[in-house]
């Protein structure tokens, strides 16, 4: 049980945590300065006109910051002709170096940007995937040799005057770090430490962290940890970069960046912002703007009652234990519960919106991968229902028609009651799953007593507070230290009618409190969106949070300058030959410095190796090397075959 003085993040009241405030060019970074945008170009570095066009494309969309890839010492020292031109065109963004397996690149870079960014498991190590037992004195020899490589960089940064970030990824940890502290939150952490001890030592302090996964349990994970080993050690609490590592694109993208991202922001936790998607760099941006705005004005919500002991562990993922309820609640994946209550079903077509085909002609259903497993509405159906599916009621309407609940083909119940909290006493539900709804962020003594001793009660909690996540999160805490173990549905309403904010505001407030083990199933109401997407978008939730898969799950690089092929047309190629492969994770990787550590826990890979060639990878094995990408796809078609992974499309 970690006490609040563990994880010193306010649970119930929004507060930023202040970080050491640096400078990036004139723009301020960390401490109380706003949180910052930021994007990276796709151009080849070389390219100079198509680089400068991109950079003001992104500013121009919002960003405080532009990265550009300096993979070799040839585009590092480029950078100062993109600079020039910039300022030629009276553009006085800072610019970001990023660099990866060359230290004298880094050197060059530091001297002519405003910052650079290197990754500690590539910067001073070359990863080949062993595992090697050190002794403690060996392991202090590695540490003294990273030193030697990387003091010649702090020390140019500090001269220069030039920041860095230290960013750890999931997928890119050395043999050494994976040797010692294995593939984990806290091997993340200390990869990056090991590289701040250095800089500190050096009496450099320009420092920015990132702990980026695509994996979006690990990566809140990671975040947190490294801020609690920051407070713990006592020196600086440095600005930290929030990212999903590959996040991919169009909803799968966004809803995954806001789980990943907005989780820590609710935390209070991040200090800049950069959507990895697989798009034009400057459509991040947007995305950016609608995630970070949430906390322009947090501290005026309703007041959430205090915490006195968190039972939630927040630096490892462990599922609130549940009872079992029908299909609900104990080892179950979360449920969907679909809402068509704002019109009446009337024919067996109105389901298709939410995953149940019908087919007149053979009287039969076929189910989607992504079926609801629950629709509420405001009347019975007067068709026979698909198999699987389930429908809620108002108590009231249950009750006038209890004889007629059952299916009649089966005789098994399809039909069962919601009521709210304060009706409790009307009804007497002890003999059937019922559902009750509350919006308290603490249990009322009559609702706790019925949970209590009633186990097929479900409870469905909502609530009318701006500060949605943090007020659900209260009464699931509330739960677990009354010892009720009921299933929960978590319930929201959003009334934006904008699309993308849909998926950033769902997916922070939902995707927060599942990544913590808290939640049963979800409820999604938008009034001002249609069914479908509604359902998809809480499929999709599930689906990044890591608590229910539901189909392919692509995990693809951004692009940038060293991509080696048209990533987004490529993406689209792959997703339209596997998405019906439920489960199968494909990383899609521009080139091997994405891939096949950046791919981190993918079953199958496809990266960039040399123009016109690609590389096929099994995990983190290489299958087949250089070949042709004329017939890349049918080749990792075939693989996916031979591994029995693969089925045929419907």
């Amino acid at each position: 049980m970690y006490r609040l003085n563990s994880y010193t993040r306010s649970l119930t009241t929004y507060s930023r945590l202040v970080t050491h405030q640096i400078k990036i060019g004139d723009i301020t970074l960390g401490g109380k300065s706003p949180i910052r945008l930021q994007s990276m170009t796709t151009a080849d570095t070389m390219n100079t006109i198509d680089t400068v066009a991109e950079t003001i494309r992104i500013y121009e969309a919002g960003a405080d910051f532009v990265r550009i890839t300096a993979p070799s010492i040839k585009e590092a020292k480029h950078l100062a002709i993109i600079k020039a031109e910039l300022k030629k065109q009276k553009l006085n963004i800072p610019l970001i170096a990023d660099i990866h397996f060359t230290p004298n690149a880094a050197i060059e870079a530091a001297k002519i940007v405003e910052k650079v960014r290197v990754n500690p498991g590539n910067y001073a190590d070359k990863k080949k995937f062993q595992q090697i037992v050190y002794t403690d004195a060996e392991y202090a020899d590695e540490i003294e040799r990273i030193y030697e490589r990387f003091a010649p960089l702090v020390k140019v940064c500090k001269t220069e005057g030039t920041a860095m970030r230290i960013g750890t990824n999931h997928g890119s940890l050395s043999d050494r770090i994976m040797s010692r502290y294995g593939d984990t939150a806290l091997g993340m952490v200390e990869s990056a430490l090991e590289f701040v001890r250095i800089c500190e030592d050096l009496n450099y302090h320009d420092i920015v962290l990132s702990m980026k996964a695509s994996n979006t349990q690990i990566m809140v994970q990671a975040y947190r940890l490294l801020v609690n080993k920051m407070m713990e050690e006592g020196n600086y609490v440095y600005p930290l970069h929030l990212g999903v590592t590959e996040a991919g694109e169009a909803e799968d993208g966004r809803i995954k960046s806001a789980v990943g991202i907005g989780t820590l922001l609710e935390d209070g936790i991040g200090d800049t912002v950069r959507v990895s998607l697989t798009e034009a760099p400057e459509l991040e941006i947007p995305v950016c703007k609608k995630i970070v705005a949430r906390y322009s004005n947090r501290e005026n919500h309703k007041p959430i009652t205090p915490i006195e002991v968190n039972p939630i562990l927040p630096f490892q993922y462990q599922k609130r234990k549940s009872a079992n309820v029908n299909n609900i609640g104990g080892k179950n994946v979360p449920v969907v519960v679909a809402d068509l209550s704002a019109k009446p079903i009337t024919s067996p077509i109105q389901l298709q919106n939410v995953g149940y085909i019908y087919d007149a002609s053979l009287d039969k259903w076929k189910l989607s991968d992504q079926a609801a497993d629950y629709v509420y509405t405001k009347a019975r159906l007067t068709f026979e229902l698909p198999g699987t599916l389930k429908i809620l009621l108002d108590a009231e309407v249950w009750q006038q028609n209890k004889d007629k609940n059952k299916s009649k083909q089966t005789g098994e119940l399809k039909y069962y009651p919601v009521i709210n909290e304060h009706a409790l006493s009307n009804y007497n539900f002890d003999d059937v799953m019922h559902f009750i709804i509350t919006k308290n962020d603490i249990l009322q003594n009559g609702l706790a007593q019925h949970l209590s001793k009633n186990k097929k009660a479900i409870l469905i909690i909502q609530t009318e507070n701006k500060h949605r996540m943090p007020a659900l999160r209260r009464l699931m805490i509330d739960l677990i230290n009354k010892k009720i173990d009921c299933p929960v549905i978590l319930n929201c309403n959003f009334t934006t009618n904008n699309t993308e904010q849909l998926m950033v505001d769902s997916g922070t407030d939902f995707g927060g409190l599942f990544i913590d083990g808290l939640g049963d199933g979800i409820w999604m109401t938008a009034p001002n969106h249609m069914p479908q997407l509604i359902n998809e978008t809480s499929f999709y939730i599930l689906q990044a949070t890591r608590t229910r898969i539901s189909k392919t799950e692509y995990i693809s690089c951004p692009s940038c300058g060293r991509t080696l092929f048209d990533l987004q047309e490529t993406t689209a190629m792959i997703r339209a030959k596997t998405h019906h492969l439920k489960g199968v994770k494909i990383g899609i990787m521009g080139c091997i410095v994405n891939g096949p550590g950046e791919m981190a826990d993918a079953d199958y890979g496809y990266v960039g190796s040399g123009v016109g060639k690609i590389t096929l990878y099994k995990g983190q094995e290489v299958i087949k090397k250089n070949i042709a990408a004329e017939g890349a796809l049918n080749a990792l078609v075939d693989l996916i075959k031979a591994n029995g992974d693969w089925i045929e499309m419907n």
